[in-house]
C-alpha cells in the first residue's frame, strides 16, 4: 500500500521555477541567467531537468532563443501567480507589523534634486511609512539587496518587470538670466557660438540636439562637462554655460529663478528618461502602492504604461 507521501506529486524546487520564468519572461536563457546569477549551462540545466519531471516540452529552441509551447504558456500563467503569492507571503513574515519601511533606490539626480526635496510631503502624508534611499547608476538586484522600487535612468528595457514612465519629461535648453542678458538666443544656432555645460549621461546631448535643428555639432569645446545633472544644473545656475537638461530636474532652479528656460517652444525636446521600475509582486504592497499614487500626484499627470 503506498503511503500518502507516495503518492503525492513531487514540487519542483522554486530555483527551476524561477529558471522557468525568467527564460520565459525573455525568450532567452543568457538572459535570464544575468538576472539569476546563475551560468546559461546552469539555467538550462533547470529548464531541461523541469520539462523532465513533467514529461512535456515547454520551450521550443531556436538560434535566437527560447519560445513557450502552448504547455509552457499555460505553465507560466499558473506558475506565475504561485511566485506572486509566495512573494507577498514571505514579505508579510519577514515584515516587522510596527514598522514599514520603503525601500528605493534612484538614479543620483533624480533622487536629489525631484525626490529629495518632497520626502517631507510624503511622511507628512504616509507618517507610519519608513523611507530607505540609496542613489547610483546600478541596476540593483531587487531581492538581493531589498529594493522595492528602482528609479532608473535610460531606455526602459527591462521587460521582466513593470515599468512606470515618468510622462511629459522635457530636455530644456537653461541659462541663468545673467548669462542670457549677455547672450540672446532665439534659435539653435544662436548656440553655436556660446559657451556649453554637456552633460555627459543624458539621454539628449548637444551633438544629438543639435542635429535634431539640422546644425552640426559646435567647432567650440565645451566650457565645462559633468556625468551627474546636478552639477551641470549648478554649474549652469551661476552662469557658467547653457545646459541642455531636464526640465523636470531642474525645477528647483526654475521656481527660484537661478535658471530660466531658453526658448522653451521651440527649444524644447520630449524625453522619457526617467522609469520607476519594480517586480510585479511589489504592486500588490500597500507601502509600494502609495508611493506610486503619491509620485503620480506629485508629478500631476500618469505614468505612461
Amino acid at each position: 500500500m503506498r503511503s500518502v507521501n507516495d503518492a503525492a506529486s513531487p514540487l519542483p524546487p522554486l530555483k527551476t521555477i524561477q529558471a522557468f520564468e525568467q527564460a520565459a519572461r525573455f525568450g532567452n536563457v543568457a538572459r535570464a541567467a544575468e538576472v539569476l546569477d546563475l551560468t546559461p549551462s546552469a539555467v538550462s540545466h533547470q529548464l531541461a531537468k523541469l520539462e523532465a519531471m513533467i514529461g512535456r516540452q515547454l520551450f521550443v529552441r531556436g538560434a535566437r532563443g527560447v519560445a513557450l509551447t502552448s504547455v509552457g504558456q499555460q505553465y507560466l500563467k499558473d506558475v506565475s501567480g504561485i511566485l506572486h503569492s509566495l512573494a507577498i507571503a514571505t514579505e508579510r513574515a519577514s515584515s516587522d507589523v510596527s514598522l514599514d519601511c520603503l525601500r528605493l533606490h534612484s538614479s543620483p539626480s533624480f533622487g536629489l534634486l525631484w525626490l529629495m526635496p518632497r520626502l517631507e510631503a510624503f511622511r507628512e502624508e504616509f507618517p507610519s511609512i519608513q523611507i530607505n534611499l540609496s542613489c547610483s547608476y546600478e541596476a540593483l538586484h531587487f531581492s538581493r539587496d531589498k529594493i522595492d522600487v528602482d528609479i532608473r535612468h535610460g531606455d526602459p528595457n527591462w521587460p521582466s518587470y513593470e515599468v512606470r514612465t515618468v510622462s511629459n519629461e522635457t530636455f530644456e535648453v537653461l541659462a541663468a538670466p545673467k548669462l542670457l542678458s549677455r547672450h540672446p538666443v532665439h534659435d539653435a544656432s544662436d548656440l553655436l557660438d556660446c559657451d556649453l555645460i554637456l552633460s555627459e549621461a543624458t539621454l539628449l546631448r548637444w551633438p544629438a540636439w543639435f542635429a535634431q535643428h539640422g546644425l552640426a555639432r559646435p567647432e567650440k569645446p565645451y566650457a565645462l562637462s559633468f556625468d551627474r545633472s546636478y552639477m551641470s544644473l549648478e554649474a549652469a545656475s551661476h552662469g557658467l554655460g547653457f545646459a541642455l537638461e531636464s526640465g523636470l530636474l531642474a525645477q528647483k532652479y526654475l521656481e527660484a529663478g537661478t535658471l530660466v528656460k531658453v526658448a522653451p517652444e521651440a527649444l524644447g525636446a520630449p524625453v522619457a528618461a526617467h522609469h520607476l521600475v519594480f517586480p510585479k509582486a511589489h504592486a500588490a504592497f500597500p507601502r509600494v502602492r502609495c508611493f506610486l499614487h503619491w509620485v503620480e500626484k506629485e508629478l500631476g499627470h500618469q505614468f505612461v504604461f
